[in-house]
């Protein structure tokens, strides 16, 4: 098998992966939700007016910095640690059940923790998320409650329910330097505990495995950079994403983490125009149940515009195809038409909706043309009358000749 076959199999089954984690989290966060929904006409739940998701390579100095974020965000609770809840009387209780405690209860976990009015103004989340699952999960949460924000707007629940603003924190250092401080870690928390053990005083540390290895430093390294990194990344399309780079020293990061901030901050709605914006949907939102509402328009244009339907398949059929046929190399056409059956809306309505059944992607702009008439023997003006012409745009994927000609000639 060549390289360019394996590498489309690869392309292949990855996005077969992926399109499988969609589904799963859509799975597991309707769960989570259905859940959540029973609490939230509880009076103790409220939004956090902000939420700061923080992760970062291992050795990046999350706990270090958090104090530091906290303070310049404003935010006076204390973290919530997502290891931490995974070791409270919830978590242990599911384990002593026999209970994996997966991505659907971590989120579970989490999202309900948040909503605690103790997090009303702002919450630093420590570890999530930390998979494709829980990075979907997120993205859901986040509209979710865009919805709730809207939904309670001019009511007396609205202060609960604040413009959720979310901002993904990622400390990044590189492999040799998480390795380094793993190992300090791991070797300053061995000294503390034995002071612990000869004096008598004080708590032991916990030490991590990896922190006393340098075989495993390396594989935690490598996990949160295949893993967690790249998962994550598909959110810098969504929320306010901070990549900051924690190498050197900590007033250096410390620095670099209040210019990614300040900048940021600069660019956020403030409440009113976001409850302004907010009626407008997302495009992601548009697309949800696109195809479904495609299949019943299509539907209804056999039951109810049965003669309009044909005569507009007729023309695309008789004088849009060979124009496309034409511009197959392009992927793009551009065809007027005065066709009078497109003074009809409903016409130009089915003429999109045909081409996007097929996949093509279409536009139609209309223009108004002053053409002459006649000229008015007493006076000789000459008159004009209006005609419409019908502009459309058809785009899709164009052929690859080109590439496939010089790749035989490398060959």
């Amino acid at each position: 098998m060549s390289d360019e076959n394996l590498e489309a199999q690869e392309h292949s089954i990855n996005v077969t992966s992926r399109n499988l984690e969609v589904k799963d989290s859509q799975i597991i966060f309707n769960a989570v939700w259905s859940e959540l929904e029973q609490e939230l006409d509880n009076e103790g739940v409220c939004v956090p007016k902000e939420i700061i998701w923080l992760n970062g390579a291992p050795g990046s100095g999350k706990g270090t910095h958090t104090p530091f974020v906290s303070e310049f965000r404003d935010i006076s609770v204390d973290p919530l640690i997502v290891s931490d809840l995974l070791d409270s009387p919830a978590a242990q209780r599911m384990k002593n059940a026999g209970q994996l405690v997966g991505d659907k209860e971590v989120t579970a976990l989490v999202f309900r923790a948040i909503l605690d009015d103790k997090y009303s103004k702002g919450v630093i989340v420590d570890g999530y998320p930390r998979s494709e699952v829980q990075v979907e999960c997120l993205k859901l949460f986040y509209h979710k409650l865009n919805q709730l924000r809207l939904k309670h707007l001019n009511t007396l629940k609205e202060s609960r329910f604040p413009k959720p603003v979310f901002h993904i924190i990622v400390l990044f250092v590189d492999e040799q330097e998480s390795v380094r401080r793993q190992l300090i870690r791991g070797k300053n928390a061995v000294d503390y505990n034995e002071k612990v053990a000869l004096s008598g005083m004080g708590t032991k540390k916990e030490i991590r495995l990896t922190d006393l290895d340098v075989d495993a430093a390396h594989n935690r390294y490598r996990t949160f950079k295949e893993k967690t990194y790249e998962s994550l990344k598909s959110l810098r399309e969504v929320f306010h994403y901070h990549y900051i780079s924690a190498q050197g020293t900590v007033a250096e990061a410390k620095r670099r983490i209040v210019e990614e901030l300040k900048y940021q901050s600069s660019l956020e709605l403030n409440q009113e125009i976001f409850d302004l914006l907010s009626p407008i949907p997302l495009p992601e939102e548009l697309a949800k149940h696109a195809r479904q509402d495609l299949i019943l328009r299509l539907e209804n244009y056999q039951k109810y515009n049965i003669s309009i339907f044909k005569n507009v398949v007729a023309i695309i059929q008789k004088k849009f195809v060979p124009i496309i046929e034409k511009n197959a190399v392009s992927g793009k056409a551009f065809i007027n038409t005065e066709d009078p059956v497109f003074e009809d809306p409903v016409a130009i309505t089915i003429l999109i909706d045909v081409f996007s059944e097929r996949g093509f992607q279409v536009t139609v702009d209309i223009r108004k043309v002053d053409v002459p008439h006649r000229i008015d023997p007493n006076t000789f003006i000459v008159e004009t009358k209006v005609k419409k012409v019908f502009r459309v745009w058809i785009g899709f994927k164009g052929t690859e000749i080109r590439r496939g000609f010089q790749k035989n000639l490398i060959e």
